[in-house]
């Protein structure tokens, strides 16, 4: 069902890429809500019991995501930002996209020291967002707990670029 509701573009946002339009999905209420309960389970254990203080999204698409995960967790969600979008004192990392560089960043004060966090993104391609990402909780004295993913590129190599973290993807294209 949820493959339906995710639309291939091709040649956006560069020739060759075949972009992932989410939009289908977050139109339907049905398909939407499935997602965000998926999501969540991420952040429990067997026993249903919350195991993460804070769900991460990732600019932009994995705010729509983390949201309302972190609300269904009784969670506080922090944002991992493109640079220049955050005010105060950041933490930023720079890293390799399939088709680029791009730097995130992150509020220097988002997490206490030893809160564990659920990381939350739209699509992992090659893992170069999601590591960027670890590496700017790790500064911050933070650990992830796990990553959980709408779409999983599984051609990109994503996953083994991203092992030992544990990593749950909705849908494998």
């Amino acid at each position: 069902m949820l493959s339906s509701l995710v639309r291939d573009v091709a040649d956006f946002p560069e020739p060759g890429i075949i972009f992932k339009d989410i939009s289908p999905l977050l139109a339907d209420h049905r398909g939407f809500s499935a997602v965000i309960e998926a999501l969540a389970d991420c952040g429990r254990d067997g026993d249903g019991t919350v195991v993460v203080d804070k769900v991460v999204g990732i600019e932009a698409r994995g705010f729509i995501l983390a949201a309302p995960v972190a609300l269904s967790l009784g969670t506080g969600f922090v944002p991992v930002r493109k640079v220049g979008k955050l005010p105060g004192p950041t933490h930023q990392e720079t890293y390799a996209l399939e088709y680029g560089e791009a730097t995130l960043e992150i509020h220097q004060d988002a997490f206490q020291a030893g809160e564990r966090a659920l990381v939350i993104d739209d699509v992992l391609a090659t893992g170069g967002t999601v590591n960027a990402t670890r590496l700017l909780l790790e500064r911050c004295g933070a650990t992830v707990a796990g990553v959980a993913v709408l779409i999983e590129l599984g051609f990109l190599g994503g996953r083994e670029a991203l092992r030992p973290l544990d990593l749950s993807a909705l849908m494998t294209a």
